[in-house]
């Protein structure tokens, strides 16, 4: 007669969470697919868009955990995104992965305070980073993904953004 124990459980700390979705909005070919290749490699979901428009159209129909945009777009550019978002109260957090950052936007408009500001170039261990902390801090009690092992990942001159 063989007897059975309680199924094993992992403990909640440490079960997994459903991964991040993200939504990656560059008009450079490259580093849209660079950044979402990065993301996706460790464990987020992710779509992409090549621009504003194209992101606020995705954002009507999905729900996002993040928002990483560049500024300097055709169409709509990351501030006239987020002015958008504001304007519809969306709560998203942001990421601007730019060259170039706007002007007085931040001190024009506090809500902006909240936007992260990574400036290109930057490493993908730098955003990676920021998509951490910037997770961590809009949900305390999730676990965002690690980062990847530094050893399947790609090279780092690789992945210069």
């Amino acid at each position: 007669m063989s007897q059975t124990g309680p199924p094993d459980v992992v403990p909640p700390q440490r079960q997994l969470k459903a991964a991040h979705r993200i939504l990656v909005v560059d008009d450079d070919d490259d580093i849209r697919q660079l950044n979402s290749d990065v993301l996706a490699h460790s464990g987020y979901h992710v779509d992409a868009a090549e621009d504003g428009a194209v992101a606020w159209d995705t954002l009507q129909q999905k729900k996002y955990d993040l928002l990483i945009t560049d500024n300097d777009m055709p169409k709509v550019t990351g501030m006239e995104l987020l002015h958008k978002l504001h304007a519809a109260r969306m709560a998203l957090p942001v990421i601007m992965a730019t060259g170039v950052p706007p002007k007085n936007e931040f001190s024009r408009y506090p809500w902006l305070q909240s936007v992260v500001l990574l400036l290109k170039p930057y490493s993908y261990h730098e955003l990676l980073g920021a998509v951490r902390s910037v997770l961590l801090a809009t949900d305390p009690g999730s676990d965002p993904v690690p980062p990847p092992d530094p050893q399947s990942a790609p090279p780092a001159e690789a992945l210069q953004v």
